[in-house]
This record gives C-alpha cells, structure tokens and sequence, in this order.
C-alpha cells in the first residue's frame, strides 16, 4: 500500500481523547520492536546505507546459520528448521528492495529505514484473524530485533555529527499500552494517534493526566503515513494534519495562541480558594502516577494529592521496589504536598492496567479477574511491604491509604486488619507513623455502592472511582469498540448510585471524592457539585479549568439541577441538563 503523497495534505479524522495540539515530524513505532535512532542522511551517504543494510543483513544470517548449528548439535535437524523462515525473511529480495528505494527516496538512516519496512510486515500479518500468522509476525520481530542490533555492531561511526536525531516528534502506533503513555519522554513526544483505542480506555484517561494530545481510532495510518512527514495533532477536534498547507499551519498556531492566552488567565486563580460562588468549599486535588509529577501537584494549585496510583510506579520497574524505596518515594509525597493530604492507592494491577506478574495462562475475563484488592490479599507479604512503608512515610506529612475495587465488607476487614498488624509491627520497632491516618475506599462496583452504609462504618472517606463504576454498573467494557457507545456516564443508574454513596458517607460523617473521569468533566461538573462530592481528584493539567468551573457556579443551583436529573429515564437528558447548565456559566472553558 503506498505511502501518502509528501506533497498533499491529508486530514484524517478519529477521536479526540485527549486535548491540545502538537506539531512535529511523525515517528512511527510497532509492538515488539524497539525504534532505532532517526535521522536524516545526505545524497553522497545513500551507497554508504545501503551497504550498511547488506552488511547486517549478512550478519544476521551468520549468526542464524551458527544457531541453527548448534540446534542440530543439542537436538536434531527437525528443531532447526524452525529458523528457516527467518533465513528466508533475510534473503527476501522484495523486502531488501524496498528498505533500499527507502533510503534513496526518504533519505533517512539505514536502521530506520529496515525498521519501518519491517513493522508494516508484521503489523500486515498481525490484522490477519489467523493464530499461526500471528506465531510468525513474532518471528519478524525476533529477526527483525537481531538485525537492528547488528546496525550498531558492524558500524559503531554510523550516525555523523553533524546529522542529529529528530527530538521532538508524534507518535503513530497501531495500539499504545498503558505502560508506553506513562513511559514517553514527555520532552520528545509530544503526543500520539493510534489506529485502536476508545475515548474511555486507560490509555486515554492517562493521556488526559499527563496533558498529552491524543487522536484514537485512524484506521489504516500505520501502514499509510511516511515516517518523519510534518504533521499536526488536534487533540481538541480528533484529527491529524498529515503535510499541512502553511495556511493551515498559520491557522493552528493562532488556535494555539489563544489556547496560551486561555491558560495565563487560569493561571491567576491558581492560589485562589475551590469555592462555588455561594460559599460551598470544595477539595481541589490532584491524581499523579510518579514521583517525578509531585512538583506539577503544587505549581498547579492542587490541594494534595488525591490519587497516587502506584501500579505504575510500582510495576513499571521490573520488579516491586522494596519497602524502603516505597517509603522514600511516599515521604516525598508527604513533603511536597503538606499541609495537604496526599492518598496513596494500594497496588490496582489487571484488568487494563498492568499485571501484578505474569499468569500461567490469559484470565479469560480479566476485568472480572484478579486485580485491585485481590491481588493485594493474596500477596500478603508484597501488600504488608506497601502498608509499612505508606505507614512509616505519615510521619512526614499527611497521607491517607485507600483499597481498590473492594466489592465485599469483608475484602475491607482483611485490609485493615493486615494494616493494623503493620502497625503493631512498628510499634514494637519503635518505627513512628501517624496512627491517626486516614482509610479510606474506593466505590467502584455496584456491590460496593449499595453497601455503602456498611462501608462507612469501617472507613474515613470514599472515593468514587467512576471509570470502573460506570463499566461494572452497565456491563459494559469500555475498552471494547463494539460496545464503547453504550458507556455512559450519566447513565440514570450510575447517578443513583452515586447519590447513594454520598449519602450513606454524609450519614456517617465522612466525606466523599471522585477520582474517576467524569471528575475531569467540565460539562459534568454541575451535576456532581450538586450529588454533593466533598473532593474531586483530577490530572495536574486539567485542574485550573475544573477550578475554574467550581468558582464560576451556585452549588444551590447545582443541587436543585442535580434532584431534576436523578428523576430523569434517560442518560441523554441528564448529560443535556448539566452540559447546558455549564454552557450557561462557563462556555469558553468547553470550547
């Protein structure tokens, strides 16, 4: 399939996922394959490329005729033949053709030039629905990881100085994993389309907390779009400018300079009061994955943290950080955010997040599976690591713990029993901590929601974890395209549920926040100031319009809206009610 011609310009429209914009050459990566450096070459370079592509492809296949030579030593010739497919993806003159007419054509580097040839073989192979093709497309990656390497080995004075990598790019991937948002050099990736994805999948609600710009659903670009062409990202309309026009250029850095204008306003609330217009205070607070974010929760006016999910920190690394590296990343929590609170999340690994570690085979339903307190409990020693270290970390501020996806009162017991055996552990260590911490739960399944009287008993505070709520409550997976339309937030029992849990906290005297994505909502603001909510926890950098929002309506106003929308039948009408009502009060933040 041919690239897009480098002198038209092309718009491709998807969904928007995450707001903002980017303007930066494209760089194109495949799953399992590890991008080499980019950048561009001179005409006199080109016979230097191509030789160096010959050269490692050449000894690729030395090393895998050596292999296929011990195989047949240790086992016999029937095993060795396995390698046969990778000497013949070597030897494909097709393939060897087109990364040279690359390199002559694109004028890029020799290892970037197979990299991008190579994974649209193996993207091609991994859309056909057949489970040996897909054994095979891991075959291209193996091979085609072995030839990279040899890029580097044979010729160590490759890249010339005077020809620098390309720094700032957007990302174009089939799929990104939660683990890949969380992990891009924020400084050279300034965001990223994909061919998959949903407005509602983690990926996404990370984008929206990192502030990266994110265009989902382009169908067909991977295997379209020429590596390093100009392009813009419109995180607002769900579009990617492939080779703008410089009219279209100058159009979106005009968007761009009144987006900048927007923020130096927001940004002269920053230090003020959350508080609806008739006196209503509301807790301002900020959700952060890493430690190295810690600095933004401040500089964005956030009181504390309301959310540190820590399985990315935690499981981001290989392997769990013991509890004296926990204890020192949750101090620094408590440092930087006091005299605010900061909430430390215990471990939520499965479902679309990362695994707690790898399973003897794929939970066939893994959103019904092992994850979030379940993982804990069954890992006593990893959980009782992780409370001792939150524990010994609240000497040094204001922390509270909170348990994920507990969906029984009696998960909730386990918990704060193991917490309070780590505190009796300290205690006879002579270890300080503050015993008063507060505990709290997360409401994120309907059994959770209708006991939560009972819940309330046991804990300081709630936090609705909407995300889960919303997806559990209607069956719907919200990272499933063929269903995705059907999740709502504003669905009639959603609310209700909702309402419930305020109201059972507001009965037993403690509060109630919301972590999840409809928190980061302006045009749901209305509605949840007038459920009720205490706290809401959002990424750093939508908090300044959300307090924006807060400071800009009635919380009387507010709840008479929210009594109108629980007596409503229909999803529609009630996300209608509170996004006119926003409208109303605050149009240029939803602009």
């Amino acid at each position: 399939m041919p690239a897009f011609p480098t002198n038209e310009e092309i718009v491709l429209e998807g969904t928007a996922v995450s707001p903002g914009l980017a303007f930066a050459p494209a760089h194109i990566i495949a799953r399992g394959l590890q991008a080499p450096e980019i950048y561009e070459i001179s005409e006199q370079r080109i016979e230097t490329e191509i030789q160096r592509v010959r050269d490692a492809l050449k000894k690729t296949k030395e090393q895998i005729a050596n292999l296929q030579k011990h195989i047949e030593e240790i086992s016999d010739e029937t095993d060795a033949q396995i390698f046969e497919a990778h000497i013949m993806l070597l030897s494909d003159s097709s393939l060897i053709k087109k990364v040279e007419h690359a390199i002559r054509e694109r004028l890029q580097n020799a290892e970037f030039s197979f990299y991008a040839i190579i994974q649209n073989y193996a993207e091609a192979i991994r859309r056909v629905n057949d489970p040996y093709l897909a054994e095979r497309a891991a075959d291209i990656d193996d091979i085609a990881q072995r030839v990279l390497r040899n890029f580097s080995a044979s010729d160590k004075n490759s890249s010339p100085t005077e020809e620098s990598p390309e720094h700032s790019h957007i990302i174009i991937a089939h799929d990104l994993s939660p683990s890949d948002t969380v992990s891009m050099d924020r400084k050279r990736s300034l965001g990223f389309a994909t061919e998959q994805g949903s407005v509602n999948s983690h990926t996404a609600i990370l984008a929206r907390s990192l502030g990266i710009p994110a265009v989902v659903g382009l169908q067909g670009l991977i295997i379209e779009i020429r590596a390093l062409s100009y392009t813009i990202l419109d995180g607002y309309a769900g579009k990617l400018i492939i080779n703008p026009k410089p009219s279209t250029v100058a159009h979106y850095k005009e968007i761009q300079r009144q987006k900048k204008a927007e923020e130096r306003e927001l940004e002269k609330i920053r230090t003020r009061n959350t508080s609806t217009v008739d006196g209503r205070d509301i807790t301002l607070s900020a959700n952060v994955e890493f430690n190295h974010e810690f600095p933004l929760v401040e500089s964005s006016g956030a009181a504390g943290i309301g959310l540190f999910r820590t399985e990315f920190y935690l499981l981001g690394q290989g392997e769990i950080p013991s509890e004296e590296i926990q204890y020192q990343v949750y101090s620094e929590a408590a440092k930087c955010t006091y005299p605010h609170q900061a909430i430390i999340r215990t471990l939520d690994a499965g479902g679309d997040k990362l695994p707690a570690e790898p399973l003897p085979e794929t939970e066939p339903n893994p959103f019904l599976g092992w994850r979030g307190i379940r993982v804990s409990l069954s890992r006593i020693g990893m959980f009782k690591e992780q409370l001792r270290a939150i524990l010994r970390a609240s000497a040094h501020g204001r922390l509270g713990v909170m348990f994920p996806l507990v969906s029984a009162i009696g998960e909730l017991i386990v918990a704060k029993s193991i917490l309070q055996e780590c505190m009796e552990e300290l205690d006879r260590e002579g270890v300080a901590y503050d015993p008063g911490i507060e505990v709290g739960v997360m409401i994120e399944v309907p059994s959770a929601a209708i006991m939560a009287d009972e819940l309330a008993k046991e804990v300081d505070f709630f936090s609705i974890g909407t995300n889960d709520l919303i997806q559990y409550t209607l069956a719907v997976d919200r990272v499933n395209k063929h269903v995705s339309d059907l999740y709502k937030p504003t669905s009639p029992a959603v609310i209700r549920l909702i309402k419930r849990t305020i109201d059972a906290a507001n009965d037993n005297n403690i509060w109630t926040g919301v972590c999840g994505e409809m928190a980061s909502d302006l045009s749901l603001t209305p509605l949840l100031i007038g459920l009720g909510v205490d706290e809401m926890s959002v990424g750093t950098h939508q908090l300044p319009r959300i307090k924006k929002a807060i400071r800009s309506i009635s919380h009387a106003q507010c709840a008479a809206l929210a009594d109108e929308a629980l007596k409503m039948r229909y999803s529609a009408d009630i996300l209608k009610l509170s996004r006119d009502f926003a409208m109303a009060h605050y149009p240029q933040l939803l602009s």
